[in-house]
């Protein structure tokens, strides 16, 4: 029963005592640093966003105005991977370089106020043929970094049931993984392909398109949305052709197969 997972989680919380929370405003975060505000108050939870390129502007916002509503105490710090060369070059652990720089801004202010890190991981995330392709977990548990939705035995459903219970406007929040994550490996992430992707996404958005990819080949946009969305985007094909090559592509496709979280780790 989900209440007795949130019964464990805040009994979780309340044994960490101060947190702080990463929080990048999806489901699982915002979730995380609700309850736990909940459960420790204001003083003992810091809900902190890192900002970079790879995070869309929508979604800092999002943050922010999140942050507001719940009355969480909250700040927004910049994270540099695009320093890291490692990060830059796109192979298959480029996760867990973006996520080692998350971990070497947010641990500091985690010491400096006597808390634990802890992040929204659940337990699809860490399931063995997700993980495989989830190196960015493999950091934060390096790291020291705690993941208490899992400790309490919440999976994705899980998340959503108990956020709506709440109350949460982020209960169905579409996921909204790292601009990054539209490049596929081998081909160099840079602040103007994820800039691209970004504009072309929020044109798709501006549409009325909830949930959607924009992969990233070059010249060629491959755009991903919902099965049940596929008739609607042909009517307005030109709408979206126009707006994903108004953000820089030259080719424009459509994705019969529908969005996939994470396919190009396949």
């Amino acid at each position: 029963m989900v209440e007795d997972k949130l019964v464990a989680l805040r009994a979780g919380l309340g044994d960490l005592g101060r947190v702080v929370v990463a929080f990048s405003g999806g489901a699982d975060s915002a979730f995380l640093a609700a309850v736990a505000h909940g459960a420790l108050g204001a003083a003992n939870v810091h809900s902190v966003t890192a900002v970079s390129p790879s995070l869309a502007g929508a979604e800092r916002d999002d943050c922010a105005l999140l942050a507001a509503e719940w009355g969480l105490r909250w700040s927004a710090v910049e994270t540099d991977e695009m320093a890291r060369a490692a990060y830059r070059i796109n192979d298959v652990d480029r996760c867990y370089h973006c996520k080692a720089e998350l971990m070497d801004v947010l641990l500091p202010i985690a010491t400096a106020e006597g808390a634990q890190l802890v992040l929204g991981v659940n337990l699809d995330d860490i399931e063995p043929e997700v993980a495989d392709h989830r190196p960015g977990q493999r950091a934060a548990a390096e790291a020291g970094a705690s993941f208490p939705l899992v400790t309490a035995g919440f999976a994705k459903a899980d998340v959503r049931e108990a956020s709506r219970h709440l109350g949460l406007r982020t209960w169905d929040k579409p996921a909204a993984a790292c601009l990054a994550s539209r490049v596929p490996y081998g081909t160099e992430v840079n602040v103007a392909v994820l800039s691209r992707v970004e504009r072309a996404e929020a044109a798709l958005r501006a549409l009325g398109f909830a949930q959607v990819r924009v992969r990233h080949y070059g010249d060629t946009a491959r755009v991903e949305l919902e099965l049940t969305e596929l008739p609607r985007a042909i009517e307005q094909r030109e709408r979206i052709v126009n707006g994903v090559r108004g953000a820089g592509y030259r080719y424009v496709t459509l994705d019969l197969e529908g969005f996939r979280s994470g396919n190009l780790n396949s």
